[in-house]
């Protein structure tokens, strides 16, 4: 009896160390191992073995204790689900036979299979729910398990059913964790790309920039980007990554050559781990390197196929949908990044563009316009010498100083693209040396009228563009009107700034005649325009002319700065 006690103390003890050995591994397949061995040393077993049945029927997982690797690896197969461990599966009960050979579900081992008598088998069930078996054969220094036995590994099964179902759970949990994890990346991905399109690089920079941060993210061992140039028919290669070369033998592909040709013309994302058939232009070593999964990912520009973004696995890289989202929307952010980029570079064209037309009128404005006033002077000059060559001295000498003024206003121009004859002057005082200038180059008189009020209002801009067309103004005059007076004024009226120049010339007819006026009168239209006025030219032959540049007073302008 007292026997009886100690082993019954023993068994308890035994199951007491075995179930606190399962939850010291979270791991699934340590847990697993875990309860083979414990069960197995539990009832001194030959042999033990624990399956997980799967989706169909049969067994997903089956791992063994007492057998060794080389004795597994003779064995023809693992069980099928069929015999007495069938009948456990299909039953959800426990099972202890004597002799497996003699009962009627015994199924036979397979070829290369030890030969096993006596068998204990015993589900684990959580909720209800079997989740796995226990499997014991040949008790060691007895002919067959015991109904103690059978107590012993049952009270095992309870508690390896929970250790099971936590094992799960924290797979799960890393799992989640690992999702959580990548997505972050992905997330981090995407913020990067679109920090990078709003960038100010230059577009080879982005594209490089872009593939880097998308290969670090998948993991893959080569990659390239091609986007269309100047030819529209072919895709050049703007970057690659790797450290073994390109993964192709051309950096130009027409639009339906290989495979990019092929993701082009099927404007999808092609996932493709097999490259028997097809041509792929791969450089000569890429296959000899391992390169095992090939993704072409599609760029658009608006409906149009604008690029193709590759990814080279060195392994079996599967797809899943995630994956898939995510490059689609790596190659839909490239396309705004080329887009943008193309755009930046076209408005870089259209500023030059604009910036040679300023300095055009400018210099048509300025500089020419005093030159050919300093050429009238010289005509006159050539009628006075003779006359009167005192006059003729004076104006000479005037000449000489509105070229020098000049050739200041020219190297202003080189220097910082400002004329500089106005600098340091205020609008008034600008006005009163531009109607010197014309009354001595021109010999025909000029009466101002400005009035303090309205010049107050005009900002600096607007100071500028005043200036700039009374000096083309007058030029006009000097060169076309044959005038002997002209008033300029500047007034405010009804909320409005009037800017006027009137002659008594000869006039003209504004629709036969503009062109023989150069860029006079449109460049006086433009200026009024950049500056948010109306401009207006009214004029007949033998009436003179009147110009009219007018803009609404702005109340937070006050031209107190000379001009700059």
């Amino acid at each position: 009896m007292a026997t009886n006690r100690e082993e019954l103390a023993s068994d308890v003890q035994g199951l007491h160390q075995a179930t606190l050995s399962l939850f010291a591994d979270l791991s699934l397949d340590g847990v697993l191992r875990r309860i083979t061995t414990a069960a197995r040393q539990l009832v001194n077993a030959r042999y033990a073995a624990l399956g997980i049945p799967g989706a169909n029927e049969g067994l997903e997982i089956f791992i063994t204790e007492g057998i060794s690797k080389e004795e597994i690896g003779q064995i023809a197969h693992q069980p099928l689900g069929k015999g007495l461990i069938g009948q456990i599966m299909h039953s959800g009960k426990t099972m202890r036979v004597k002799e497996i050979s003699e009962h009627p579900k015994s199924y036979g081992f397979p070829e290369g299979h030890p030969l096993m008598h006596s068998f204990l088998g015993v589900p684990i069930v959580s909720y209800g729910r079997p989740i796995g078996h226990i499997y014991l054969t040949d008790k060691e220094n007895a002919p067959y398990f015991t109904e103690h036995d059978q107590n012993l590994i049952e009270l095992l099964a309870e508690h390896a059913a929970v250790a099971i179902e936590n094992a799960r759970l924290y797979r799960e949990l890393l799992k989640k964790e690992d999702d959580l994890s990548r997505r972050n990346e992905q997330l981090a991905l995407i913020n990067q790309l679109t920090n990078a399109i709003s960038s100010s690089m230059e577009l080879k920079e982005l594209m490089g920039d872009m593939l880097a941060r998308v290969m670090d993210v998948f993991d893959s061992s080569v990659g390239d980007i091609f986007i269309t140039g100047e030819n529209k028919d072919q895709f050049e290669m703007v970057v690659h990554c790797c450290d073994t070369g390109p993964m192709w033998s051309k950096t130009i592909f027409q639009r339906e050559e290989g495979f990019l040709g092929e993701v082009a013309q099927g404007r999808q994302l092609i996932w493709r781990r097999d490259f028997k058939t097809g041509t792929y232009f791969f450089r000569e070593d890429i296959l000899e390197e391992g390169l095992e999964t090939l993704v072409g990912v599609p760029i658009f520009s608006g409906a149009n196929v604008v690029g193709v973004l590759n990814l080279g696995f060195y392994h079996d890289r599967l797809s899943n949908d995630r994956d898939v989202g995510l490059l689609r929307a790596v190659a839909a952010g490239v396309g705004v990044g080329i887009d943008n980029a193309r755009l930046k570079r076209q408005v870089r064209q259209i500023a030059i563009a604009e910036e040679r037309e300023r300095i055009a009128m400018d210099l048509h404005d300025g500089i020419i316009q005093s030159i050919f006033a300093v050429g009238l002077t010289l005509d006159s000059i050539r009628t006075m010498i003779r006359k009167n060559p005192d006059d003729a001295i004076f104006h000479l000498d005037h000449a000489i100083d509105s070229l020098n003024d000049n050739i200041r206003d020219i190297r202003s121009y080189i220097l910082d693209m400002q004329p500089g004859r106005f600098l340091g002057t205020d609008f008034k005082e600008g006005i009163m040396l531009l109607s010197r200038e014309f009354e001595a180059n021109s010999l025909i008189e000029i009466e101002l009228y400005l009035e303090d009020g309205a010049i107050q209002h005009l900002g600096l801009d607007e100071s500028k563009s005043f200036l700039q067309i009374t000096q083309e103004a007058l030029a006009n005059i000097a060169k076309h009107a044959e005038a002997s007076r002209v008033w300029v004024s500047v007034r405010e009226l009804d909320e409005r700034i009037y800017l006027q120049i009137i002659d008594n010339g000869r006039g003209f007819n504004l629709q036969d005649t503009q062109e023989l006026l150069g860029h006079g009168l449109s460049n006086m239209e433009k200026r009024t325009h950049q500056i948010g006025g109306e401009f207006e030219v009214v004029t007949s032959l033998r009436e003179g002319t009147t110009i009219t540049a007018q803009l609404k007073i702005n109340s937070d302008l006050d031209q107190t700065q000379p001009l700059s």
